[in-house]
């Protein structure tokens, strides 16, 4: 939809300040706007009318749909699917009823992987999603989430995607894509081109405008803890932690949420470098910058008051609060200048946002039309986002051991399929669990959606086949003694209970001894497996001589050391949604393919850390204690793409100015290959020290059996060089193989 520009001044022009301030607000927490009459029909909550008559409308609402342990919504007192409409259609009617100006409100809600509401689709969190090496496949999944929440009356979604991974012990490694910002970028680039249509084409027609969090370097914080320091250098900060921004920027982002940490002492939602220098000003961005939830009122030990913490944030280039109080205080500055030339700002930003979704009235018109969700809509699009979230489960499945034993996978599988061998026993914390392949920020699932890897098993190889040991002591020693395969399901899980406590901001508070361990608020000192899962491995493996298939269900970069030890196939399969179970299932029984790729390095001990490929030194044989501390590296998976070989490999500076081409030719087996290719490349010759090795380009690719295949990586000279003069030298490497390595000398004036 066109921006009546004139249109949005006139209306500026007519608000009064308290009302402008009131369009900058998202202090109402949306699942609070409405409630059940005696009859069980929805109804505005006085709390929503209030905050109506307190600023002669409302800005945006967070959350209405949303459900999960921290706001308390359930099935049981949630807004179920088929109530969305009815949901959407009370706020509209009230903002219009109650509002001085006949604007609707902007309803955002969380997604940062699929929509966190009763009924919503439940993608692989990103880590999950990086596994894949995928771009154009998350941005087809967020596309059906996005139409799932522009059916459903929502306009903006908050989507997790501009950290990078690069200490275990964050609790939000989950939300990441990876330790590589290249890879980061491209998944962000996919999530709005997914989400908003190329140049906004769906914004307002089937599709949302994202606000991609967090900005930035929120995954620097020092020792891994949640929103504390970053402290790095600006050329670290541009290299590692910017691409992701860079490129949501050039796919068209509509909003960005600044995060709680600081970058160097000065916090992101308090920067003006950051959020006008850097995203306005050089990266050309034009939509609009949100605060993270009471963020603005953590300011209020730098500048000494709560009323001063909002006027900062504003000043700083915030436009829209979360939660705080902050901004509510802005009225307090009418008579400053700066502050309001800055609300004029921030205002047109949000109007023209509403007029995208046509949430503006027409000239001459008192109030707008809005039109309201479709149930049938609603229905087609869930449908649809299910079938992605099958599709992204399976291709997150990472294979990253085999064979450890004189049993293979092949052989594993044979024997699974032999109906006259013994019996399968699941075992491990999570061999019947559900809710640890969901991941923090995910709305309860309905119980005929919820399944595990044991009943997945059961469902496929029968009830008198397969054994649950959720402990060692479940199942009798004949049993053990008698079983022909044992699948231990093990790993973290970020899923909270409804009797859990948070802090103010939704992050988990305290955590039981068989609590959540991993998400927001569950920084970890030991990422070694939580509740003594290797020792229970050592119990299993010493009550049975049966080939051990370990399942890792992990939200970081846990140390799997005694895991891989001990198990003859070691799959890792992240947070991988809701078929999870299924995708694990697919590889033991039905022999489906296996193409994730670790998004993060495996660490070999809990202290040798943080240890990420791309770093500059090598940790190897730097701890006496600990000579190879890296167990796998980022990019690993001896998956489907194991048997694929290459030859050919060579490198071209001539033919296309400011890039270098490298070729290679792949040879797929008898039974064809699907997953990434990945071009790594080592650069010396600059002024700085090298990275020991960067991801240049990675290509996805499908190939048929006995295909032959010449894949072409492009890779833009300006990632390989440093500023300055003189020769560079890159060694481009394919995959980490060595036998597949190519030099190439860029041109010395640049």
């Amino acid at each position: 939809m066109s921006i009546n520009c004139a249109a949005v001044d006139r209306l500026i022009d007519s608000m009064s300040f308290t009302q402008k301030v009131g369009q900058l607000n998202q202090r109402l927490l949306g699942w609070k706007s409405v409630e059940r009459n005696a009859a069980g029909r929805l109804v505005a909550s006085d709390e929503l009318k209030q905050e109506i008559d307190r600023w002669g409308g409302l800005g945006t609402l967070y959350g209405l749909l949303r459900a999960d342990p921290w706001s308390g919504q359930h099935w049981g007192n949630g807004i179920r699917p088929e109530e969305r409409t009815e949901a959407i259609a009370v706020v509209q009617q009230t903002v219009l009823e109650r509002g001085a100006h006949g604007i609707g409100v902007l309803l955002s809600e969380e997604a940062p992987h699929g929509h966190q509401a009763l009924g919503g689709t439940v993608l692989p969190t990103n880590l999950g999603l990086g596994a894949t090496f995928d771009p154009q496949g998350v941005q087809e999944a967020e596309a059906a989430v996005a139409a799932e929440l522009a059916a459903s009356g929502i306009h903006i979604a908050l989507v997790s995607g501009l950290d990078i991974a690069r200490d275990p012990r964050w609790g939000r490694c989950e939300e990441c894509f990876g330790e590589d910002p290249l890879m980061a970028a491209r998944m962000c680039e996919a999530i709005v081109t997914g989400m908003q249509g190329e140049h906004r084409s769906k914004v307002g027609h089937g599709g949302v405008a994202v606000v991609l969090k967090h900005l930035a370097a929120q995954g620097e914080a020092v020792g891994g803890r949640n929103g504390q320091s970053a402290v790095l250098g600006p050329h670290d900060l541009h290299e590692i932690h910017l691409p992701p921004v860079a490129a949501g920027v050039r796919a068209g982002a509509l909003g960005f949420m600044a995060a709680y940490n600081d970058i160097d002492s000065v916090p992101c939602c308090a920067n003006p470098w950051l959020l006008k220098d850097y995203l306005r000003d050089q990266l050309g961005f034009d939509g609009i910058v949100m605060a993270d939830g009471l963020a603005v009122d953590r300011l209020e030990d730098i500048v000494g008051s709560i009323p001063a913490a909002g006027r900062a944030a504003l000043l700083a280039g915030v436009d829209v609060s979360l939660w705080d109080e902050g901004f509510t205080r802005l009225e307090e500055y009418a008579d400053d200048e700066q502050v309001v030339a800055a609300v004029d700002t921030a205002l047109r930003r949000v109007l023209e946002l509403k007029a995208m979704f046509g949430l503006l009235p027409e000239d001459g018109a008192d109030t707008v039309a809005i039109a309201m969700p479709s149930a049938d809509a609603i229905a087609q699009a869930t449908a649809d986002g299910r079938e992605q979230a099958k599709r992204m489960a399976r291709e997150a499945i990472t294979l990253i051991n085999d064979g450890q034993s004189a049993a293979t996978l092949d052989d594993i599988r044979s024997v699974i399929a032999d109906a006259q061998a013994g019996p399968v026993i699941v075992a491990g914390p999570f061999a019947d669990d559900f809710g640890c392949f969901l991941g923090d920020y995910t709305a309860p699932l309905p119980a005929d959606e919820q399944s595990s890897v044991y009943r997945q098993l059961v469902a496929r190889l029968g009830e008198d086949r397969v054994l649950l040991a959720a402990k060692p002591s479940d199942a009798p020693a004949d049993q053990w003694a008698r079983a022909s395969t044992v699948v231990f399901v093990c790993g973290s899980t970020s899923e909270r209970s409804y009797d859990s406590e948070f802090d103010d901001n939704g992050a988990a508070k305290a955590v039981t001894e068989y609590g959540a361990t991993c998400g927001e608020g569950v920084d970890l000192s030991d990422i070694r497996l939580p509740w003594r899962q290797d020792d229970m491995l050592g119990e299993v493996a010493a009550l049975t001589t049966a080939p051990i298939v370990s399942v890792a269900v992990c939200g970081r970069a846990h140390v799997l050391t005694d895991v891989l030890e001990r198990s003859a196939v070691t799959i890792w399969a992240g947070y991988a949604g809701q078929y999870g179970p299924q995708a694990v299932a697919d590889v033991l029984v039905d022999g489906a393919d296996m193409p994730g790729r670790l998004p993060v390095t495996l660490p070999a001990y809990p202290a040798a850390i943080p240890v990420r490929y791309n770093d500059r030194q090598s940790a190897a044989h730097v701890y006496k204690d600990a000579a190879e501390p890296i167990l796998r590296g980022f990019g690993y998976g001896a998956g489907s793409l194991a048997a694929v070989t290459f030859s050919e490999m060579h490198a071209d500076t001539q033919s296309h100015p400011g890039e270098v081409l490298v070729q290679v030719t792949a040879h797929a087996d008898d039974h064809g290959a699907a997953g990434a290719v990945n071009l790594f490349a080592h650069v010396s010759g600059g002024r700085r020290i090298p990275r020991l090795a960067m991801l240049v380009d990675s290509v996805y690719m499908d190939l048929n059996a006995g295909e032959r295949r010449d894949i072409a990586f492009h890779v833009p000279c300006d990632r390989l060089r440093d500023v300055g003069d003189g020769q560079v030298q890159v060694t481009c490497t394919l995959d980490g193989d060595s036998t597949h390595t190519v030099t190439a000398t860029l041109p010395g004036e640049y």
